[in-house]
């Protein structure tokens, strides 16, 4: 009796073994193929930036720079995507190709091109919204002025998204003032008069009925899909967007043409 006791025991200790082995195994595959998906998602935007940032060259200061910033959007997008391990670094990577798409839709914008068909939006770039009217500001002892279009003074363009949690619209600027809270991943303590000043009360940006509501919505995770895919994740500093900080960011233009655009 003893006897087949310690083998019904031990066929049911082996049978509980091989559940949990074959359950692990499979839910290893499907980690699998969701990563390999996410990467070949992410790839191909990737090379779509990439047909664009050889095909396509600036004309004036203002296309030159949204080209510049197209480019380092690859470079950190290629880059991050050969580190990638999880589907959220994929996607990130992905966002930083998205994000250099909308640089070279800008590029196009500013020489008077087409700019090709719409773009997937970016994370946080519908609540900060976009510059609907030309503001120029005093700010540490420069003027800094903000423009829905392309000029001479305005030639530093930003796709729109959160930059260190706070909502920066999308629009053309006389220079990048948010590069600074890309690279420390804060702002300083004089930001609040400057995004007062530039955007309180500004129809179509996320600081319309004033400053502090576009605030908040900057830190509220929930306030535009879910949160801002640029989290830090797993070694990827996914501050926000602009340019090739060691962040992610978007849209899609397929191939090197626009799709025959």
């Amino acid at each position: 009796m003893n006897g087949l006791l310690l083998i019904l025991i031990i066929v049911v200790v082996a049978a509980l073994a091989l559940a949990v082995y074959s359950s692990s195994k499979a839910s290893g595959k499907r980690t699998a193929a969701s990563l390999a998906d996410a990467k070949a998602d992410a790839r191909r935007v990737i090379e779509r930036l990439g047909g664009q940032v050889l095909n396509l060259s600036g004309s004036d200061e203002a296309s030159k720079q949204a080209m510049a910033d197209a480019s380092e959007r690859y470079t950190a997008a290629s880059s991050q995507i050969d580190q990638a391990t999880t589907d959220k670094q994929a996607l990130l990577a992905k966002e930083s190709a998205l994000e250099g798409l909308y640089y070279v839709r800008a590029a196009r914008i500013a020489m008077g091109m087409d700019p090709g068909p719409e773009l997937e939006t970016l994370a946080g770039q519908r609540a900060a919204g976009a510059v609907s009217e030309d503001r120029r500001v005093q700010f540490e002892g420069r003027e800094i002025e903000a423009s829905p279009a392309p000029s001479q003074r305005t030639p530093n363009y930003y796709p729109g998204g959160r930059v260190a949690g706070r909502p920066v619209p999308a629009g053309w600027y006389s220079e990048p003032w948010w590069k600074p809270a890309l690279v420390a991943g804060a702002w300083g303590l004089g930001s609040v008069l400057l995004f007062d000043a530039m955007f309180s009360g500004m129809h179509g940006t996320g600081y319309e009925q004033g400053f502090a509501q576009g605030f908040d919505e900057g830190q509220d995770p929930g306030s535009d899909g879910g949160g801002d895919a640029g989290g830090d994740s797993g070694g990827f500093d996914g501050g926000d967007s602009a340019g090739g900080w060691g962040d992610f960011g978007g849209g899609d233009f397929g191939g090197g043409d626009f799709g025959g655009f």
